[in-house]
């Protein structure tokens, strides 16, 4: 299967050894990655979107050109990237006026869109088209005997009838399901499925009751479960649950919160026996209690 590789601007820049975990991981599985080449921003909702739906779609209008001219589906990590191109696909496949616009402005540049291509996320394709069973049966390391929580990325569950490919939105397993195949124990918890709070929008507007919101999900953790790590699917989650850690210590002050963050495809690249120095080396809240365990 060939999915064509959409990494945003957080991944490379900030990340990348998500990027690395990624491009070790995937092909392991039989999905060969093609580049993107010359995408641009998504973009992420709280610009074009909110302000300017021609640049917006005309934006995703050429991200979904590339991998059309690639002749295949574009595969994303990162939650506001993933919704931004799906919904933008959804609109400009849904409303003939939006796609003549779209292509309007993209005629200049000798693009165009068809709609040929979907927009999937990389959890779903590890969930949903290779599967838990055959990740298991391709592990050189395991998780066994460690405890996780997992945090799912809210822009891959709602809206559900455009973005989502859970069976329910209210009752989601693949990311569960994903990381027990690497042998570990995922702990449920009563705020499982809220937001981290990392969002643009939250964070830059009323960054004191974001940083609050945080903590309530945090403090669930912590009393509710034995989780030894995080797993995430979105370069938001992955930096912004590292980061609020950190705040939260200096407001306590003490080294309460310090639960390892990492994203799916970096464990997953770890049990494919790849060194941690090459896929999971950047972090702002220590791992080693998790890295010197994966036997």
């Amino acid at each position: 299967m060939e999915l064509c590789l959409f990494l945003g601007c957080n991944t490379p820049a900030i990340r990348p050894d998500v990027e690395r975990a990624i491009r070790a991981s995937m092909p392991i599985l039989g999905i060969d990655l093609v580049d993107a080449d010359n995408y641009v921003c998504c973009p992420a909702f709280g610009a074009f979107p909110s302000t300017d739906t021609d640049s917006w779609l005309a934006t995703s209008g050429w991200n979904l050109s590339i991998a059309e001219e690639k002749g295949c589906d574009i595969v994303v990590q990162c939650g506001s990237c993933y919704s931004s191109l799906r919904m933008g696909r959804e609109h400009i496949m849904h409303h003939p006026e939006k796609q003549e616009r779209v292509n309007e402005l993209l005629e200049p540049t000798g693009r165009r869109v068809d709609g040929r291509s979907k927009v999937r996320h990389v959890s779903e394709v590890l969930y949903k088209e290779i599967g838990p069973e055959t990740i298991a049966g391709q592990l050189k390391k395991s998780l066994k005997g460690m405890n996780g929580v997992v945090q799912y990325p809210c822009h891959t569950l709602f809206p559900s009838e455009v973005v989502g490919f859970e069976d329910s939105a209210r009752e989601p397993k693949g990311m569960r399901r994903l990381v027990e195949a690497l042998g570990a124990n995922v702990n449920s918890y009563s705020r499982e499925l809220q937001c981290c709070g990392g969002a643009g929008g939250f964070m830059k507007s009323t960054p004191e009751q974001a940083i609050e919101f945080a903590q309530s999900k945090f403090d669930a953790i912590l009393a509710e479960t034995q989780t030894d790590f995080i797993a995430v699917s979105c370069i938001t989650c992955l930096m912004h649950m590292e980061n609020v850690q950190n705040t939260l210590n200096k407001r306590v002050g003490e080294e309460r919160y310090k639960i390892p963050i990492f994203d799916y495809n970096q464990l997953l690249a770890l049990c494919l026996g790849f060194e941690a120095k090459q896929v999971a080396s950047i972090c702002n809240v220590p791992r080693d209690s998790v890295l010197s365990r994966i036997a």
